[in-house]
């Protein structure tokens, strides 16, 4: 299994002694233990310093209503990152993928470019993925009841979406296993801190995975009725041959964000939802019980351990948040992990409820920068689950999930399970 550095950490817990000295808490410089103890932290935050400054003059928000203000306003909270990332990417090849690729883009570009793709996301697209869905799961569990064991992240829940996502954008079988090791690089250099070995890695994997692309593009050019029938890669290839619609360098960009950005949450969700159902086997029971319950459980899986904890902004105008002033160029951290578990809006946040409702998180984002991909990784979410736990009762944990060290995604680097 490749993973982004996880060292053993023990499985998060929401419990544990308040935090009450926060005033010195920096994401710049986070404390050891911030990844198995993140809800403490969060809860000593949104107690005691909810919009909290930094070393470098940026905010911290971890409180639901704050989120929900600056995701619901992008007239004054931008998502270029242009201005932020130039200091930390300089002119490289990072800084040209993400201040290029539509998450990190303003309307009307932003809008532009994901209109191209959001086809792909329609109602009856996703439907017609179903099958394949339903194909993937009952495969690699026919291959976990022959051995009894399997590692989750490698075997089940990095699998499914990474080929889903490719066969959307026509990237052939023998080819996949590429985009993992190229997706947490590049995404990894979005964590707060980077050193020069992870800048120099993440630009690397950034040029070989355009020079990939290139080549599957030609091939797509030079054989148009290749592709299938609503496959991503071929409309974003009409775009950029008309000319006006999306250049080469916006083509290749959008087709690595959706490689990377359309296994990664789903990855993550698939990987904790198994690891919260197996630590809360009364929950196992009732959805078993109420099989009409799995919708609900993905929201709480969503809910409960955010696949991406973190997103960011930048004030275009003076501004205000919950009565505190800041000026235009703030940069603001949407702790999504905080938000997600305010007792303001969930009773009972660190209560695992696969029944809660409603169950309003921010997993996905808020406005017009929600995650396009949001109702694949449901239903992605919704037929893994929904299987596995229906074919295995008695499924059990070998040992607690280990933790990657990133911060911005909550991913689990390693989940070993048996029958």
């Amino acid at each position: 299994m490749m993973s982004s550095g996880g060292h053993g950490i023990a499985a998060p817990t929401n419990g544990g002694e308040p935090i009450t000295d926060i005033g010195d808490f920096d994401i710049l410089k986070l404390p050891d233990d911030f990844v198995p103890e993140a809800y403490r932290y969060f809860r000593a935050l949104r107690r005691h310093s909810p919009i909290h400054r930094n070393s470098d003059g940026s905010y911290l928000l971890t409180r639901y209503d704050d989120l929900v203000s600056v995701y619901r306003d992008p007239s004054v909270w931008s998502s270029d990152k242009t201005v932020e990332f130039k200091p930390k990417f300089g002119d490289s090849p990072l800084y040209e993928h993400h201040t290029t690729s539509v998450v990190f883009r303003d309307p009307p570009d932003h809008t532009r470019i994901r209109k191209l793709f959001q086809a792909a996301f329609t109602r009856k697209a996703l439907a017609a993925l179903e099958p394949r869905i339903h194909e993937l799961v009952d495969a690699y569990l026919d291959e976990f009841e022959d051995r009894r064991k399997m590692e989750v992240v490698s075997d089940f829940s990095f699998k499914l979406p990474v080929e889903i996502v490719c066969d959307m954008l026509g990237v052939p079988s023998s080819d996949r296993i590429l985009i993992r090791d190229w997706a947490l690089l590049i995404l990894g250099a979005l964590e707060p801190a980077l050193t020069k070995e992870q800048l120099d890695a993440g630009c690397a994997a950034v040029e070989d995975f355009k020079a990939y692309l290139r080549d599957r593009i030609r091939e797509r050019k030079a054989n148009p009725e290749g592709g299938k029938d609503g496959e991503i890669l071929s409309a974003l290839i009409d775009a950029e041959e008309d000319g006006e619609t999306l250049t080469e360098l916006e083509l290749l960009h959008q087709c690595i964000f959706l490689l990377n950005a359309g296994h990664e949450t789903s990855t993550n969700m698939l990987s904790h939802g198994v690891h919260e159902m197996l630590r809360h086997p009364d929950q196992i029971t009732r959805l078993r019980e109420e099989p009409d319950l799995v919708d609900s459980a993905v929201e709480e899986i969503l809910r409960y351990q955010a696949p991406i904890q973190i997103n960011n902004r930048r004030a275009v105008r003076d501004t205000e948040l919950s009565g505190v002033p800041l000026p235009a160029g703030t940069n603001v951290h949407l702790m999504i992990g905080a938000a997600n578990h305010d007792a303001d809006q969930f009773p009972e946040p660190e209560r695992f409820d696969i029944g809660r409702r409603p169950n309003r998180h921010l997993s996905f984002g808020l406005g017009v920068h929600i995650c396009a991909g949001n109702s694949l990784a449901r239903i992605e979410g919704r037929i893994a689950f929904g299987k596995l736990f229906e074919r295995f009762p008695t499924l059990r944990l070998e040992a607690p999930a280990k933790l990657s060290s990133r911060v911005r995604f909550r991913e689990v680097a390693e989940l070993n399970v048996a029958i």
